[in-house]
């Protein structure tokens, strides 16, 4: 982006930006306008930008770490794998942090769905379920920061505010940031500072 599309910004451009653990953050932006970029690079998956990006002082080093026990991430593309059935996305990742038992991986997912979606396979699923997927697989480690990118664009408003809801309480459960990125402003959830990109 030049930095004509930026001048007005929030985020770039400026001197310092600081995202404090506990608090919950919404940044719009229209489409193409950087937000996806943003996290990005708060998740260390892109480097492409000036300046530096601090965690606690941390800054490069041992990515992998950061993401595996402060970080994590729904992506917009989701990262789900098609051939898995739901449970198996969702397991996948728990194997690696060993942060939920099997009983409460359950309990998140038929919060938001229907329990014989379960062992169907991720690519029977709507766009929609596959992203209440992503989100419960996003919980499923300990984070000191959510990053969300537009997780509610194919949910209807009251699935919509189920995930929220969850989402809500385990950020609160592990007093954690919550960065949110939308294209119009989210009101499923409350936050403590807005951006505009």
């Amino acid at each position: 982006m030049s930095e004509s599309e930026v001048a007005g910004s929030d985020i770039y451009l400026q001197p310092s930006v600081r995202f404090k653990q506990g608090c919950r953050y919404m940044v719009c932006a229209r489409s193409g306008h950087g937000k996806t970029s943003l996290l990005n690079f708060l998740f260390g998956a892109s480097r492409q930008y000036d300046g530096e990006v601090l965690y606690n002082g941390w800054e490069g080093g041992d990515t992998f770490g950061l993401r595996l026990r402060h970080m994590s991430y729904m992506q917009q593309d989701l990262g789900l794998f098609p051939e898995l059935t739901v449970l198996e996305n969702v397991v996948i990742k728990n194997n690696l942090t060993h942060f939920k038992s099997d009983a409460e991986i359950e309990k998140m997912l038929l919060q938001v769905l229907p329990e014989e979606k379960l062992h169907q396979p991720l690519s029977t699923l709507s766009l929609g379920q596959r992203q209440r997927v992503a989100a419960v697989r996003a919980m499923c480690q300990p984070f000191c920061f959510l990053l969300l990118d537009e997780p509610f664009s194919h949910l209807d408003r009251q699935t919509a505010q189920s995930v929220a809801n969850m989402m809500a309480a385990e950020a609160t459960r592990q007093g954690a940031a919550i960065i949110l990125t939308a294209l119009d402003p989210v009101e499923m959830m409350s936050f403590d500072k807005e951006f505009q990109l």
